[in-house]
């Protein structure tokens, strides 16, 4: 599984510079990548259901619940939307299945729900299993865990089509996709709460703890995507908002924040237990990382919310007599100083992960600044199972 999946980045990466794609919105690779990976992703799910089947434990906690929904439906979702016909066994081209408008619809059932299932669902079994474990208490409400998990999955699969609002797409189809993704903050405000809340009786560790601070901001930013989509999945909001900065900003922001924050914050606890060391090399590289990429992931979204605000504006602007009052490369002119913000903030976001790999990387060897001893708690033993 590992090794056929770095096979299948270095096919699909040799493929975009030789310019063989199928042309689709997020530029799929060929057809024979797709196969290959298909293969691969089978792989993924024998190693994760040949685990669950030899499980000793009965119960099965919903963490892995998210995980298996994740797996099962990319899978689905992948096959769907890159369903092509070669021109023959030896050529790398084919023709897609779907054309047109049905084209642009699988696109974006695929497309919004591989943020869906890939981005929100596999991510929130990680939230589920770490931020109780580093917290060293219960999940708030494991009631609350699978509302959360049963409506996600039923709700989430309907959204795709906000993202066609204005366009050839019958309006029944976009009215559908906006009033699901609209239903859709309550049960992640849900699993946003139930996050959180989680930390009931251990708010302490906020302060001494940099790691739950980490995945704590990450479930902070969860809830602040989960808020914007259903607003900007609104036709008159998404008449402003769609193909400008506002939406680079919107999916940064639970990018950076939500997935990246809350894989930091994994990553650090897994180093931690595989390696089996008593402490991290340096509590204090990571407060310099939090707040580093925290200020960074601030600078990119707002500057990409201001320019695409901007944007939004200008493109709908008119004159007395009807024309247009901007070209569009005016549009562009004005978009210089959000974008060296955004520059920015991005590489501060990246400063902040090599000091993350430095730390993880001393931590690995077995090496502890002697100098932080005494300020960093030593965490609970990695084998017991978060329940």
């Amino acid at each position: 599984m590992f090794w056929g999946y770095q096979l299948f980045i270095v096919i699909a990466a040799t493929g975009y510079l030789a310019g063989i794609t199928q042309s689709k919105e997020y530029a799929e690779p060929e057809w024979y990548t797709d196969l290959w990976l298909t293969i691969v992703w089978v792989a993924y799910l024998l190693v994760f259901l040949g685990t669950i089947w030899k499980r000793k434990e009965p119960h099965i906690y919903v963490a892995n619940w998210f995980y298996l929904a994740f797996i099962l439906t990319i899978a689905v979702l992948h096959i769907t939307n890159n369903l092509a016909m070669p021109v023959s066994l030896t050529s790398v081209k084919s023709y897609s299945l779907f054309a047109g408008v049905q084209d642009a619809l699988t696109q974006w059932w695929y497309g919004h729900n591989a943020v869906g299932f890939f981005l929100t669902a596999g991510f929130l079994g990680i939230m589920y299993y770490f931020v109780p474990k580093r917290a060293e208490r219960p999940v708030y409400s494991y009631r609350l865990s699978i509302v959360h998990f049963w409506s996600l999955i039923f709700i989430y699969i309907w959204a795709g089509p906000h993202h066609l609002h204005y366009t050839a797409l019958p309006e029944w189809a976009q009215t559908l996709g906006m009033t699901f993704s609209i239903m859709l903050w309550m049960p992640s405000w849900g699993g946003m709460i139930n996050g959180l809340m989680t930390l009931s009786g251990a708010w302490d560790k906020l302060r001494t703890d940099p790691v739950i601070r980490m995945l704590v901001v990450s479930v902070a930013f969860y809830g602040m995507s989960t808020f914007e989509g259903p607003v900007m999945s609104v036709r008159a909001v998404n008449s402003l908002s769609h193909y400008t900065d506002w939406t680079i900003g919107h999916v940064h922001s639970g990018a950076l924040g939500w997935v990246g924050f809350v894989s930091f914050g994994a990553m650090y606890c897994l180093t931690q237990w595989l390696w089996k060391r008593p402490r991290l090399y340096s509590f204090a590289l990571v407060e310099w990382h939090f707040w580093i990429s925290t200020l960074g992931i601030l600078l990119y979204i707002t500057s990409m919310w201001t320019s695409g605000i901007m944007q939004g504006l200008m493109w709908r602007s008119y004159t007395d007599l009807g024309f247009l009052e901007f070209s569009f490369v005016e549009t562009v002119a004005r978009m210089h100083i959000p974008y060296i913000i955004r520059a920015v903030g991005g590489a501060m976001y990246l400063v902040g992960a090599l000091i993350m790999i430095y730390n993880l990387y001393r931590t690995a060897r077995g090496d502890v600044r002697v100098a932080e001893l005494k300020d960093q708690p030593a965490p609970a033993a990695a084998t017991v199972p978060a329940r």
